[in-house]
């Protein structure tokens, strides 16, 4: 039996986390108190993404829109996520915790839909019914590059107010013109959108490096299409990266939609797998092997397809009907195609190297991470070692260790 020797190094990234989260949050709400009037029935936009401090953020804002005199509730702002069932998207918020119990509020979910005026759109535009019942809508989410593609608005407050708040009709509408619905499409509904006045507001959270809150903002609804696209380049200059370009193997122990909305952060692996889109230069990755799916996913496995190999129980957590129901509605079918499918890990080890063309033993260049949020982190082989010996934000934290243990298993992380 073949082992591979990894090493455990810390990539340290500059920690600008902030130190106090509820107090920057309460500060943030504070400049938007006028926006809410006494007997208000408020709905608090969430979506699918898992994301740091959401809880709190959420239990915060659930707090501020009661002391204004308003009546919040919940609703899931997460286009077809979650089977595209109002239940299952329930059931992903109570995965993250939110819940009437933990928040103070209702979580009201359907996938009813009101359509809105379009203009001169060619397409329609869709809003979640019970938000656009109410008195005004918040939304809360993460400013992030985006894993399908690459423009003014990305992942954020204003995709999430076309396609999350616009549920199953709304995703459909803009995923049916690809890339193209993405990066024109997108901005051009949100606008019809802010005009009808029922987005009140947007919280904006960005995550540095180690996917940790470092910034939040709250923002009028009427200034987010303005203000976000200077949030996504403070998002971008942040985001982590690996401390090397080239990799023959990499490890991924877990994929999963609370990772990344795709499973796996095509940012991180320089792969994007969307027709009509140029695949990233870098990194350069030979073979990505990735071994579990989260609990967390409930058995989406969106982004299965960006992945050469997977294991057998990686594979039979995935529930197709919720996978599949997500990847029709993006249209990026290549993202749903299944890997090879390996028994082992040792098989998955194995057959990656062979894919790369066999690297001489202690030739490898290897790496292993946990996920492609934690990058801070990771395990590589000795010629990647000896590349980064030298480099002042690496720090070897563990010694040298088998990959595999005595019976064949892969160690833990």
């Amino acid at each position: 039996m073949h082992n591979y020797k990894l090493t455990k190094i810390k990539n340290n990234f500059i920690d600008n986390s902030l130190k106090d989260v509820r107090k920057t949050i309460r500060s943030e709400l504070n400049g938007i108190k006028n926006i809410i009037k006494k007997g208000d029935s408020i709905a608090i936009a969430v979506g699918s993404r898992g994301i740091d401090n959401l809880q709190l953020t959420i239990k915060e804002v659930v707090d501020f829109v009661i002391k204004q005199g308003g009546d919040p509730f919940i609703i899931p702002a997460m286009g077809s996520h979650g089977g595209a069932t109002a239940e299952g998207q329930a059931k992903v918020l109570a995965g993250y915790g939110i819940t009437e119990h933990s928040i103070g509020a209702p979580v009201r979910s359907s996938m009813d839909v009101a359509e809105l005026p379009q203009g001169e759109l060619k397409h329609r535009i869709f809003m979640d019914k019970i938000a656009y019942n109410s008195a005004g809508v918040i939304l809360i989410n993460k400013i992030k590059p985006h894993t399908d593609f690459h423009s003014t608005y990305e992942s954020g407050l204003v995709k999430m107010a076309v396609i999350g708040l616009g549920k199953e009709y709304g995703a459909k509408a803009i995923h049916n013109h690809g890339v193209y619905g993405l990066t024109q499409l997108i901005p051009a509904s949100a606008t019809q959108i802010f005009a009808t006045h029922k987005i009140l507001a947007g919280i904006a959270l960005i995550e540095n490096a180690y996917d940790k809150t470092m910034k939040i903002k709250a923002i009028p609804g009427n200034e987010i299409m303005s203000e976000e696209p200077e949030l996504l380049k403070i998002a971008h200059a942040n985001r982590p990266t690996f401390p090397v370009e080239k990799i023959d193997v990499l490890l991924i122990d877990r994929m999963g939609k609370n990772i990344s909305g795709v499973g796996i952060d095509t940012n991180i692996i320089g792969r994007t797998k969307i027709y009509g889109q140029e695949e990233p230069s870098s990194p350069n990755i030979r073979s990505i092997v990735v071994r579990d799916l989260t609990d967390e996913s409930h058995g989406n496995a969106t982004g299965i397809g960006l992945a050469d190999i997977i294991t057998r129980k990686l594979y039979a957590k995935i529930d197709f009907d919720i996978t599949y129901k997500n990847i029709s509605t993006s249209s990026f079918l290549e993202r749903g195609k299944i890997p090879f499918v390996a028994e082992t890990d040792h098989d998955a080890m194995n057959l990656a190297l062979r894919n790369c063309g066999n690297a001489n033993p202690g030739e490898e260049r290897i790496i292993r991470i946990m996920d492609t949020l934690h990058l801070d982190e990771l395990y590589v082989s000795e010629t990647i070692l000896n590349e980064l010996r030298g480099n002042l934000q690496i720090e070897i934290i563990d010694s040298t260790v088998d990959l595999f243990d005595e019976k064949n298993a892969i160690n833990h992380f």
